[in-house]
């Protein structure tokens, strides 16, 4: 489910879901920002051993090469680094929306956020390997009142590559660039690397090698002192990939900040939150606790999107770990969009209306 950047994973993802029903120069504490389905016929179209980590809640801060990093800050009355930790398991949900154009323009969430009655605090977007970071687009997000997501999707770079330092030039100008701009972001790597749609899944790569590459990426933003970022760990759910353990492609605890499922309602799925989360959930408890959030849903258009709202957004309430969920609010190869029948954007303004849904992401 994706724009340009992005759009080669996510129609994948979703097709998926639909063949078998994510200062170095000053000192300052570290600062941990560290918590589909198979072939997919359907969905959002497609575009085009390392050191020692410090806990959750606790990376640093740094500099990195200067080439994209920004001068200024898009808070400067704030502390380097910004401290992310109230951020990571606040006490109401998240409400997060992938909108088209956003977060360069952030005219999409204002219709969405017009739509529903209420703003999104997490806006997703897609970083392809070798983009630069949006400075703009995530100073947008957050100054909407939206924490910036990045799936980060390291299309055609083999992640041993990513793991053996060979682009290490790139990562440590995008961390500078997170680092100087000074603004909370959730970054999600390789996300569904348990399936076989992706580059970096498991046609392609080894556990291993996705471990490597993530624990990687990580030590370079710690050892640049950047500790701006919540790292989230994304698998799809393991539905279309039952014979994919989870427990191998897990980095740890001291590199995970959130767990990031994805998954779809559609007509392959029971359509149920149970069937669509429950079993991957299980799988994951058996060796993190780390809270956990849907980052990426929706459902095709049908007789059952209404239904689907309302189980979705009534399940994550109940789920005390669950920190909340991302809505892919986009027409790609289907329509996910709320707007696609006035009965299911009806159904998503109440579902939400919950007062436990959508915070204040600077004062949570």
């Amino acid at each position: 489910m994706s724009l340009p950047t992005r759009t080669a994973g996510a129609g994948r993802r979703v097709r998926a879901a639909l063949f078998r029903a994510f200062a170095a120069a000053l000192l300052v504490l570290p600062l941990a920002a560290c918590d589909l389905l198979g072939e997919k016929p359907l969905g959002p179209a497609a575009a085009a051993g390392p050191a020692a980590a410090p806990s959750a809640g606790a990376t640093a801060t740094g500099t990195g090469t200067a080439t994209a990093a920004p001068t200024k800050t898009a808070t400067p009355d704030a502390a380097l680094p910004y401290d992310v930790r109230p951020l990571l398991k606040p006490a109401n949900k998240y409400l997060g929306v992938a909108v088209d154009g956003a977060p360069a323009s952030m005219a999409g969430v204002d219709e969405f956020a017009g739509r529903i009655g209420k703003r999104p605090n997490i806006v997703e977007y897609y970083s392809g390997w070798g983009d630069e970071y949006d400075v703009q687009g995530v100073t947008n997000a957050w100054q909407g009142g939206a924490l910036p997501f990045i799936a980060w999707e390291p299309y055609k770079t083999p992640l041993a590559d990513i793991a053996a330092g060979k682009h290490d030039d790139y990562v440590k100008r995008y961390a500078a660039a997170v680092r100087n701009t000074n603004v909370p972001v959730a970054i999600s790597f390789a996300h569904e690397f348990n399936g076989t749609w992706y580059d970096w899944g498991t046609k392609n790569a080894t556990a291993a090698e996705f471990v490597a590459a993530y624990q990687h990426l990580h030590d370079v933003f710690t050892q640049l002192g950047v500790g701006q970022v919540i790292w989230v760990w994304s698998p799809n759910s393991i539905n279309p990939v039952p014979a994919v353990a989870l427990k191998p492609y897990y980095p740890g605890d001291t590199y995970v900040d959130w767990v990031g499922i994805v998954a779809y309602y559609t007509h392959l799925e029971a359509g149920t939150f149970d069937t669509l989360y429950t079993p991957t959930l299980n799988q994951i408890r058996t060796f993190t606790n780390k809270p956990w959030i849907i980052a990426e849903t929706g459902s095709e258009p049908g007789t059952r999107k209404v239904s689907d709202i309302y189980n979705l957004a009534a399940n994550v309430i109940k789920r005390p770990d669950c920190l909340g969920f991302i809505w892919f609010n986009l027409n790609k190869e289907v329509d996910w969009r709320i707007e696609d029948d006035p009965k299911s954007q009806n159904a998503f303004k109440q579902a939400v209306s919950d007062g436990r849904y959508s915070f204040d992401v600077k004062s949570p």
